[in-house]
């Protein structure tokens, strides 16, 4: 049975992110008994993740901010500031963001991707190694059924 969530922004966990952006991770498993993940980047132009594909969960991009270019199955779409996309499970695809900055929210139901977020990603309330990068890794991302199918677009 699900209970009410409420988590304050202080209490939401902010990973390192690729190209030095954040992903805080709003709601996950634990918060939505396994329902959904949301998810809220801050990101600078030109972050982009591999081109993939989700095995296990649908996925929502709301642009808060910004502009983006968005892959879904090999077409090219422009995503405005406020344009929605929602991204079916196994339909490959990719974004790169256009602007100086970009806020992005992010949603997957159901919720379980947010252990790639993690793996992936570093903690930031713990000290930052020195020389400390995101790198995505197919391994890691295959743990949680996302499939690397290529390079960022």
């Amino acid at each position: 049975m699900s209970m009410a969530y409420l988590a304050q922004p202080e209490q939401q966990q902010q990973l390192d992110w690729l190209n030095g952006s954040t992903l805080a991770i709003l709601l996950d498993a634990a918060a939505t008994d396994g329902q959904l993940m949301m998810g809220r980047f801050d990101v600078s132009e030109g972050e982009a993740p591999p081109y993939h594909q989700h095995l296990h969960e649908d996925e929502i991009f709301l642009l808060i901010k910004g502009t983006a270019l968005v892959w879904c199955d090999d077409q090219e779409y422009e995503l405005a500031e406020g344009g929605v996309v929602f991204l079916p499970k196994r339909v490959p695809h990719g974004y790169r963001i256009t602007s100086k900055k970009a806020d992005l929210l992010m949603i997957n139901t159901p919720a379980g991707i947010e252990g790639m977020f993690r793996e992936t990603g570093r903690d930031k309330s713990t000290p930052r190694p020195p020389g400390f990068e995101v790198t995505p890794d197919p391994a890691i991302a295959g743990k949680y059924g996302n499939i690397v199918l290529g390079p960022p677009r």
